[in-house]
């Protein structure tokens, strides 16, 4: 689903939602502006981690990004609070055909955008041609391609985009057609990569095709979303609040919400303690095992869907032969790493699906091995680390990044007598990096959209706009492909096994640990519920 910024917290995407304000009412409370919240007022305040990329749903890619973007904009569905089950959202009612390939939405009459009018089945229409518009080099535009012929659109083979099965039959009726049934399809759409943009917005600052044109200041911004863009502050805040125009406005009881870039973990916690903020999943490392035994009533641990990982640059003149890859991944102890570096009951990963997503479990596996390690970084050529040259380590600004990073740099030090240097960017300059494979090794986190297997194993497909690392292999390609056009779930599961088998011995990426879900809360705040992709639908979210 989408990259994490931090390590230790996690929500849905890279991370965090965290919320503050007084307590109960009771007391005024200072921001990070040095203003004050006035008691009994229903105002959140989030710590978001770091500036956001962009506010542009079909650019952006984030965990941070993501946070704002569900107050801002509403797609077809909306998610229960608790379940994560489909409940309408623009859309009041669906229909699926007996084959499970054709989806009819129809749309509630009062859905509006923020400027008054009407959210119609042509505005996602557009957006979904948007964002599969080559010249738009989305990285999310695969997130599209269950759709009828929108790889092929997407790719650019196919230049009418009539012919992708998207089609807005009147202002309240959209239709999509699927390539094959897509089981887990209510899920997709709600991924902020299918949320709709407002057409004339788009059209007034440069057209479909312009990238980071200014529609998402707040005095152009147009949304559907509960919540409107009120202020973007650079490195304070970005306020958003209550939407008049939104169709569901009597349930949502927040008045506002305060998205702040704290990239610090140390400073989030302490604004925490000093009731700055409501909840936060930015936890100091050095800080868990306080909550644990003194204040256990603030935190929640709960089952988090996604993986923390390495990726590894596989056009690099050493890194390119799979048997350093492998080597790199059997001498790390993740043992150690969760248990002294974490602290927090992550699960040591030795393979990239988290465990029973969705039924699914990955049979193939490495384990701990730093005998085996040495032999296959001699057979590459390199016996006792001689030879090898100098790697770094790209992670973006966090503590628990940095720890985590360390860790590595030692067993790798240790076990195969190889140097390696860390090297940290800020959220942006990282994500660049990232983007134009211009690292050796670098840290990544990837929390699932939709609670299925194909969600962690898609993104290494061939040219994917988050696989990030050069890696393609034809045969995982069409195991993949064969899965999405297989309605057998025991058989689709079987392309998955043999997939995930191929990733593993490829090592493209390097496993480390599975997510938990790590969360200080306030006691005054309602409706902040567990679930496995930590989403928490602003609406039903209220201070007590």
């Amino acid at each position: 689903m989408r990259p994490v910024q931090l390590t230790i917290l996690l929500p849905i995407l890279f991370v965090w939602m965290f919320v503050g304000c007084g307590k109960s009412g009771k007391s005024k409370v200072a921001v990070v502006s040095g203003k004050s919240i006035e008691k009994g007022k229903q105002v959140l305040r989030l710590g978001n981690g770091s500036e956001p990329e962009g506010l542009d749903p079909q650019i952006v890619t984030g965990v941070p990004e993501h946070f704002i973007l569900a107050a801002l904009l509403e797609g077809l569905l909306s998610e229960n609070p608790k379940t994560l089950a489909p409940e309408a959202g623009v859309a009041e009612r669906w229909e699926v055909s007996k084959d499970g390939r054709v989806y009819k939405f129809l749309f509630r009459a009062d859905a509006k955008w923020t400027n008054g009018d009407s959210v119609k089945a042509g505005d996602f229409a557009y957006s979904y041609e948007r964002m599969l518009t080559p010249q738009m080099a989305t990285k999310y535009g695969y997130m599209l391609h269950v759709l009828k012929n929108a790889k092929a659109f997407n790719e650019g083979t196919l230049k009418d985009f009539s012919k992708v099965g998207v089609k807005a039959m009147n202002d309240r009726t959209l239709v999509l057609t699927l390539e094959e049934p897509t089981p887990y399809f209510l899920q997709l759409i709600n991924h902020y990569s299918w949320y709709p943009v407002h057409p004339p917005t788009i059209e007034k600052f440069g057209g479909m095709t312009k990238r980071d044109s200014q529609w998402t200041q707040p005095e152009n911004f147009v949304g559907n979303g509960s919540f409107r863009l009120k202020e973007w502050k650079l490195n304070e805040h970005i306020l958003v609040e209550k939407s008049p125009t939104y169709w569901d406005v009597d349930k949502v009881r927040l008045e506002k919400i305060y998205f702040l870039p704290i990239s610090s973990a140390e400073t989030e916690e302490k604004m925490f303690r000093d009731n700055q903020l409501h909840v936060t999943q930015t936890i100091p490392l050095t800080r868990i095992e306080h909550y644990q035994k003194k204040e256990p009533e603030l935190l929640r641990v709960d089952p988090y869907l996604g993986t923390y990982f390495y990726r590894v640059n596989v056009n690099h003149r050493a890194l390119k032969d799979k048997r350093v890859r492998q080597a790199l991944a059997m001498s790390i102890n993740r043992h150690e790493i969760t248990r002294f570096v974490m602290k927090a009951g992550q699960i040591p990963a030795y393979y990239m699906t988290p465990p029973n997503t969705a039924g699914y479990t990955s049979q193939a596996k490495f384990a701990f091995d730093p005998a085996r390690a040495r032999q296959l970084l001699a057979e590459a050529g390199y016996p006792g680390g001689k030879g090898f040259p100098k790697i770094d380590i790209y992670y973006n600004t966090s503590e628990a990044h940095k720890q985590v990073a360390e860790a590595l740099q030692q067993m790798w030090k240790k076990t195969l007598r190889i140097d390696v240097g860390l090297f940290n960017q800020e959220w942006k300059v990282y994500l660049d990096t990232v983007t134009k494979i211009k690292y050796d090794v670098a840290r990544a986190g990837w929390i699932g959209d939709y609670n299925d297997p194909n969600t962690f194993l898609d993104m290494w497909l061939a040219g994917g706009g988050n696989n990030q690392t050069g890696w393609s292999n034809a045969r995982y390609d069409q195991l993949i492909q064969e899965a999405g056009q297989t309605s057998n779930p025991a058989a689709r599961f079987e392309k998955f096994q043999k997939a995930e088998a191929i990733l593993l011995d490829e090592m493209p990426v390097i496993p480390i640990y599975f997510y938990v879900s790590l969360t200080l809360v306030k006691p005054n705040v309602r409706g902040w519920y567990p679930n496995i992709l930590d989403h928490h639908p602003y609406k039903y979210i209220h201070l007590e």
